[in-house]
């Protein structure tokens, strides 16, 4: 399977629609639908929904303490756009006021495996991520 990386241009700010990763799988339509998968659960913040709900089902604002830099309207976006995807799933109590949980579907405990594994690959690996980063810097300053 082929990997194209694009690089945003100087001055492009990549977001989850400019993703930086195409791949090439048997023809148009399923390159779409996997840059679809692949920008929602590459999402920094699915990622970190997605991994502390691996713990266990939890209320909104339990989510919202434990990544505590979400702001209210993006911690909103990503579990709705998780519970769309099916990754997560909504379960409202009532209640006054009405209690909701959010909590892992099977297709998004199938999520945390490779999710774990990529964080433990950068936790080993970002010692000499930033010193590439630095020679790269370091280059680019000197007009290499």
């Amino acid at each position: 399977m082929d990997t194209v990386t694009r690089i945003a241009q100087e001055g492009t700010f990549l977001s989850d629609r400019n993703t930086a990763v195409t791949m090439h799988v048997d023809g148009p339509p399923q390159c779409r639908a996997v840059n679809d998968v692949l920008s929602r659960v590459g999402d920094k913040w699915s990622v970190r929904v997605v991994m502390a709900l691996a713990q266990g089902s939890k209320r909104f604002n339990e989510l919202r303490r434990e990544i505590d830099t979400i702001s209210q309207r993006m911690l909103t976006r990503t579990l709705r756009a998780l519970e769309r995807d099916g990754l997560v799933s909504r379960m409202v109590t009532p209640s006054v006021p009405p209690r909701v949980d959010y909590e892992l579907t099977p297709l998004g405990e199938s999520l945390t495996d490779p999710v774990a594994q990529l964080g433990y690959w950068a936790m080993d690996n970002i010692a000499a991520i930033e010193q590439a980063r630095a020679d790269f810097d370091a280059a680019e300053h000197d007009g290499i």
